[in-house]
């Protein structure tokens, strides 16, 4: 019975994201509610149960996604990302543009949002087909499933972040296991996939142009990469000592992500800000509207926090997960299963991923599954199935001018195989573990 009522409040859910087009916060607060009377909370506890879950949720992330979104801005801004790719080209050349494009997408990746990243690489990509007469979709692709993969799976993405938190992972140790599944899924999804795509005919589109300044002057080479790269390169690094020397204070002090973001971000407004001769006002410009772009993220992310709060407060997550112990399915694959179903149906990977958390957090808590792998899981599900009511499936198709069975043979079995990929690779790393 609980089951049931809970797979009507996902249906609920998926209803009033699609047919209803409401606001995702909307449903997830309206739902929250239907759920929490269906399942015999008491009226006075649901607007407790609400507040909790959006204060438990947002509260450890709201420093990480804004300072992480600073980040991404100051790199988009300052010309970092142009830097990065122009340089990678310029040292593979046109015989391996493709891998120098793949490994921007990647770099780019990690301190932009999904969105900005789609917008700064695809006229790059263009740039280069143009020049080196290039076919579109297979030149393309590979750079486009880094950008999915890092999305999905890497820290300080909002996704990845959350999940960290819902689970109670280690944000370092998730990022080093998720960058040993990463490469491979982008490899198969990336290259591999883009053998078979020579022949996919595209145009070039004006739609969703980033705007160009080529008078602006590039940061150098050394502060871009670096300043793209630091917060993997720390929390790398703080995940490593810590397992080596845990009980130093000063170090946990150091390694915790949202210290970690605080320093990033204070290099970048030094090294692509006042290095790049911007005053501290135009940083900190740039800086506040990157905190507007975050707020639409942190508002899905809480609602998912009030939803997951009123299943732990009614018990129904307790006595899901008991009858979940008895599926012949291992856990893992059973967040991959929900995240993939979800995804689906919403369209939204971020949506997805956290709706499939809430669901599956109890199996976790129980240790029947690792933390770290169990956040890569649900990530690698929730890029599965991306079609038509995902916004990347349309950005791709009018960036590329492609016909919706064109999109659908490329850009949707590519995100496909980021997510198989990515789990056949979560499955295997728990075996060496």
């Amino acid at each position: 019975m609980a089951f049931g009522i809970v797979a009507a409040c996902i249906l609920l859910l998926i209803v009033l994201l699609t047919w209803g087009k409401m606001n995702a916060f909307l449903a997830f607060l309206l739902v929250s509610i239907v759920g929490g009377i269906w399942l015999g909370l008491p009226l006075p506890a649901i607007p407790g149960a609400l507040q909790k879950g959006i204060g438990d949720t947002v509260g450890g992330l709201l420093p990480i996604l804004a300072l992480g979104a600073m980040l991404g801005k100051l790199v988009a801004e300052s010309g970092a990302a142009k830097q990065i790719a122009q340089s990678l080209m310029g040292v593979v050349g046109p015989k391996y543009v493709q891998w120098a494009l793949l490994a921007a997408g990647f770099i780019i990746g990690i301190p932009l949002f999904y969105g900005v990243g789609f917008v700064l690489m695809v006229p790059l990509i263009f740039s280069v087909i143009y020049r080196y007469k290039l076919p579109a979709v297979a030149t393309g692709l590979p750079a486009l499933a880094a950008l999915s993969v890092t999305h999905g799976f890497l820290p300080p993405h909002p996704s990845p972040v959350a999940l960290v938190q819902q689970f109670g992972a280690d944000m370092g140790t998730t990022l080093l296991y998720g960058l040993v599944v990463a490469v491979p899924a982008i490899l198969v999804a990336g290259p591999l996939f883009a053998l078979f795509l020579k022949r996919i005919p595209a145009g070039k589109s004006t739609m969703f142009r980033a705007p160009e300044n080529d008078d602006m002057p590039l940061p150098g080479k050394v502060p871009s990469f670096l300043t793209a790269l630091l917060p993997v390169l720390l929390l790398m690094a703080g995940a490593v000592t810590l397992h080596t020397w845990p009980a130093l204070p000063w170090l946990q002090f150091a390694a915790d992500p949202s210290v970690v973001m605080l320093v990033c971000v204070l290099t970048a407004c030094l090294t692509l800000g006042r290095m790049q001769g911007k005053d501290m006002a135009t940083v900190m410009r740039i800086c506040g509207e990157a905190v507007k772009d975050i707020a639409p993220v942190l508002l899905v992310i809480a609602g998912a926090g009030a939803l997951k709060q009123v299943l732990a407060q009614t018990g129904v997550s307790n006595q899901i997960a008991e009858a979940m112990q008895t599926w012949p399915v291992p856990p893992l694959v059973l967040g991959w299963m929900m995240a993939a179903i979800i995804r689906a149906c919403v369209g939204s990977a971020t949506i997805a991923g956290l709706t499939a958390a809430g669901m599956v957090a109890p199996l976790v808590q129980a240790g029947l599954a690792d933390t770290n792998l169990m956040v890569l899981s649900v990530g690698a599900g929730s890029l599965m199935f991306s079609h038509v009511n995902d916004a990347g499936f349309w950005m791709f198709r009018e960036y590329f001018s492609l016909s919706i069975k064109s999109t659908l043979l490329s850009w949707s079995v590519m995100e496909t195989l980021v997510g198989v990929a990515g789990m056949a690779g979560i499955l295997l790393l728990q075996l060496i573990l």
